[in-house]
């Protein structure tokens, strides 16, 4: 990756909040991200717009951008535990 990119990227993640939604959310702030490099950078090649995207949304994730996010019942273990204690 160039030093152009990686500025990029770092320039991005750093204004983040100026085009995601609050709450952050990942879809949104990736088609926001897009829209913005096409608007901004309309020179920057497909490829390169690709990885700047993906350079973003991994450094947002990384710095827990979008918080914690749950897959599932976060408290199944605890109620499983607790209905265990009654009996």
């Amino acid at each position: 990756m160039t030093a152009h990119l990686r500025s990029l990227i770092d320039e991005l993640a750093s204004r983040a909040e100026d085009f995601s939604a609050d709450p952050p959310d990942r879809a949104q702030t990736k088609s926001a991200l897009a829209e913005e490099l096409t608007l901004d950078y309309p020179t920057l090649p497909a490829a390169d717009r690709a990885a700047v995207v993906a350079g973003v949304m991994a450094a947002l994730a990384e710095a827990d951008f979008f918080g914690v996010e749950f897959v599932g019942d976060p408290f199944a273990d605890e109620a499983e535990g607790a209905e265990a204690d009654e009996e």
